[in-house]
């Protein structure tokens, strides 16, 4: 009788413990739940961690129902300034199914670390680091033309049109003939005088008359001699 209270106690102590196993390895209340950093493009029920982003937000599975959370994302090596430099920050609270999400968010491209705390933790925060690129357009051409092309370079156009010089007149007197152009369309040879009479046909008049005078000079001698 003994053998048997003491086997059906023993017994009993097993069933016990096995009961209470899975409450004694169960999580903590406050401590369940884990942080994604998606995509903007993402949807919420995809439960995946992105860690490489441009436009991102905050996505929170299966914490304890209307949880309060306070988070912050610090800069990080190797391209923080000052490791540890807190650049964004905000709080929410979960819904009765302990999920949540933050609005969309935006860094400088670089390396990055969250911090999500949140009511009745026992441990420290659940974290995660990633990474934003979104591409610097610093680099692309500049395809727009000059606003200004110059035929020749170093030559600017003028803005106002030169003024032909207008000579200064001289005194009456100093003036000089033009040449007149011939029918062919040459100048002229023949140089003109003061009174306008061409010097050709003055020569040609002097010549006639020395000739004239040497033929009557010749008659009168002639005569003297008959």
């Amino acid at each position: 009788m003994r053998t048997l209270t003491s086997s059906g106690a023993l017994v009993a102590a097993a069933a016990l413990s096995l009961l209470a196993a899975p409450s004694a390895l169960a999580t903590p209340p406050g401590d369940n739940g884990t942080v994604k950093i998606h995509d903007a493009k993402t949807g919420e029920e995809l439960r995946k961690n992105e860690p490489h982003v441009c436009s991102f937000y905050l996505d929170a599975f299966g914490f304890d129902a209307r949880q309060q959370v306070d988070w912050h994302i610090e800069a990080w090596a190797p391209t923080a300034d000052v490791k540890g430099e807190t650049v964004q920050s905000g709080s929410l609270t979960l819904d009765g199914d302990g999920h949540g999400r933050t609005t969309d968010l935006g860094l400088p491209d670089g390396h990055y670390k969250l911090f999500w705390n949140f009511d009745g933790e026992h441990g420290r925060a659940k974290h995660k680091v990633f990474w934003t690129d979104c591409g610097s357009e610093d680099s692309k051409p500049d395809d727009k033309p000059s606003a200004t092309v110059s035929d020749k370079p170093g030559e600017q156009p003028s803005e106002q049109p030169s003024t032909p010089a207008t000579p200064a007149p001289t005194a009456a007197g100093d003036s000089k003939p033009s040449v007149a152009p011939s029918a062919d369309g040459t100048s002229g040879d023949l140089a003109e005088t003061g009174n306008g009479a061409p010097i050709g046909m003055l020569a040609t008049l002097a010549a006639a008359l020395v000739a004239g005078g040497g033929y009557l000079l010749a008659r009168r001698r002639t005569a003297q001699r008959h």
